[in-house]
């Protein structure tokens, strides 16, 4: 039943891209971000976050749905806003079991989503005591492919799989390892025979 007297538009289904698929993805893989980027690592709407921590994956958008699911049922009740920060954008393509090799790439599957190191997959906003969030984010990590992490609002950013703390700077850890001399590097190494 639609209300006359509502002013948002209707809600978009997140887990597949409004434009559809007109032609076929590759597999891709996403990467390290190593040049300086931490985009996508930090809390920005929410208070709390779930953040992948182990490497890349491709998620299933059902995966997605199941893990929004896990954490709407354990905070049943309770006033909160979910936000999701990844979209399940990628069509993923199969062709069936005993099929024999060529005759093109196969018929759409589902849609997934390329999610990085440290990204964010899940924001959460409201007046919660944080260890009933960290237990819903962690049913959701459960049920998820990959290892995740609890983040709140305010956590460092984290480039790669580097965290960039209060001390460090991006200048710092994007510069190139420092070359020592070869005496300094070979003070380090313990003698086999003592002198």
């Amino acid at each position: 039943m639609r209300r006359t007297f509502l002013s948002t538009p209707p809600l978009s289904n997140w887990l597949a891209p409004k434009r559809g698929h007109n032609q076929k993805n590759r597999k891709g893989r996403p990467r390290v971000r190593t040049g300086g980027s931490t985009k996508g690592t930090t809390v920005v709407w929410g208070d709390y976050g779930l953040r992948m921590r182990d490497h890349d994956r491709r998620i299933s958008a059902k995966q997605l749905q199941i893990g929004a699911e896990t954490i709407r049922k354990r905070l049943r009740g309770q006033r909160y806003r979910l936000y999701t920060r990844v979209c399940a954008n990628t069509g993923v393509y199969t062709s069936g079991n005993e099929v024999r090799m060529g005759k093109g790439k196969g018929s759409f599957d589902y849609w997934a989503a390329r999610v990085a190191v440290s990204r964010i997959l899940f924001e959460l906003k409201g007046d919660l005591h944080e260890q009933i969030v960290r237990d819903a984010f962690r049913l959701a990590g459960n049920k998820l492919p990959g290892l995740y992490e609890f983040v709140k609002k305010g956590d460092p950013p984290v480039m790669g799989i580097t965290k960039v703390e209060a001390g460090t700077t991006l200048e710092e850890v994007q510069r190139p390892r420092l070359k020592l001399p070869m005496d300094v590097t070979a003070g380090r190494i313990p003698a086999t025979t003592p002198p």
